[in-house]
Order: structure tokens, then sequence, then C-alpha cells
């Protein structure tokens, strides 16, 4: 196998959802715009370019309250499964397993591996933050993309405001007001549906194959098992 085989063949599963990631934003894009200037039409207005719309705050707050809350869901499923765990769930760890588990366990300090990340050995901050990382990533994605939802909104909200001939408000007093609250939750509820729909439907559901799934023999208060 040459080397760019190889290559997309051992990061399949990344580079597929990043081609479909950017297929689906494009097609939000287009769908978008058309949809924007269809609304305006029906105000006797002119429709507005492609270009125009990827520049718009009507964009721009569309797509950062679906990322904020995608990334509120796994920084939240992180740190959630190191102290919660779901008999029968390949989500789940064992259920003896609650907590952050010992050193050894974790393969950190001296009990790190040659082949560990070189943080896992080094001991004191950077292991305690490498030990930490996936959720501290998660964490701030989710931050700085609400934080972006926020400024986005406030900017959509404002233009509605002026074409209803009503003072704009300032961007501490867009986050008193429904309109975010709305698009934040609508999104949350969603995503923690979602989850924890699947904690528990695979418990006693299987998907041949897929290491989201117990074995299709696995008994169903097996739990932490992956196929």
């Amino acid at each position: 196998m040459s080397g760019v085989r190889r290559f997309l063949s051992e990061n399949s599963l990344s580079l597929g959802f990043g081609l479909l990631f950017v297929v689906t934003l494009a097609g939000q894009a287009v769908a978008g715009a058309a949809q924007l200037s269809e609304e305006r039409q029906d105000e006797g207005l002119g429709p507005v370019s492609l270009g125009h719309y990827l520049t718009s705050s009507s964009f721009a707050v569309d797509v950062m309250e679906n990322w904020q809350s995608e990334y509120l869901q796994f920084s939240l499923y992180v740190f959630a499964t190191v102290w919660l765990v779901q008999r029968g769930s390949p989500e789940s760890k064992e259920l003896d397993a609650v907590g952050t588990e010992s050193d050894e366990e974790q393969r950190v300090g001296a009990h790190a591996r040659a082949d560990s990340p070189r943080w896992a050995g080094a001991g004191g901050w950077r292991t305690a933050v490498f030990s930490r990382s996936l959720g501290l990533v998660f964490g701030a994605l989710f931050l700085l993309t609400w934080a972006a939802t926020s400024v986005a909104g406030w900017a959509a909200y404002n233009v509605d405001q002026l074409r209803s001939h009503v003072d704009p408000v300032s961007w501490v007093g867009y986050l008193g007001r429904p309109d975010l609250w709305d698009r934040t939750f609508q999104n949350w509820q969603s995503e923690m549906l979602a989850v924890g729909s699947m904690a528990v439907f695979a418990v006693y559901l299987r998907q041949r194959g897929s290491p989201e799934s117990k074995p299709v023999g696995a008994a169903h208060p097996d739990t932490g098992a992956t196929g």
C-alpha cells in the first residue's frame, strides 16, 4: 500500500467526517442564502448573494449555535463519564471504575510506558494538564463558540430591531433577552436527549463491528465492553 493510500485508510474516519462537514456546511450556506432571499423578497427587497450571506450575522449565529451545543455535549460527556456509569452500556466505564483511577491504571508518572506520551510520565503540572487535556479543550471550545453565538446572535437581533424601527440593544443587554436563551436551550436539550438515548439504547441494541456497540452476543448487563 502506498503512503498516500495508507494515510487515507488509517485516517478515513476523520477525513470522512471532515468531508461531510464541508459538504453540509456548504449546503447550509446555499439553503440559508436562498431562504433569506425569499424573506427579503416578501418584504419587497432584493435577494442577497451567497458571498453577502456568508459574512452576515444570520449565517454566523446559525453555525455557532450548533457548534457550541455539540462542544457542550462532548465536554459534559468527557467529564461526566469519569464519575457516572450506566450498567450495561458500552458508553460507560465498568461499574467499579468510578473516579479518576490510580496512576498505575492510567499509566502516568512512574507507571508510564516507553510508548506513553511524554507528558504522561513528566510529572508535575504537565502530567496534571495532559491528564485533563481532552476535557479542557472541549470545554474551552464550548466557551469560545458560546461567546461567538452570543455576539452573532446580538448582531442578528439588532438587525431585526432596526428593521422594525426599534432601538438596538447592547451586547450585555442581549445576554438577558429571551432570543439568546431560546436559541441556546433549544440546542442544549436536543444534545442531552441524544447522549442519554445513546447510553441507554446501547445497553439493549447492537451494531455489528462498531466500537460504539457491544459485541452482538454480549449480555445486556455487560458494561464497558465494545465490539
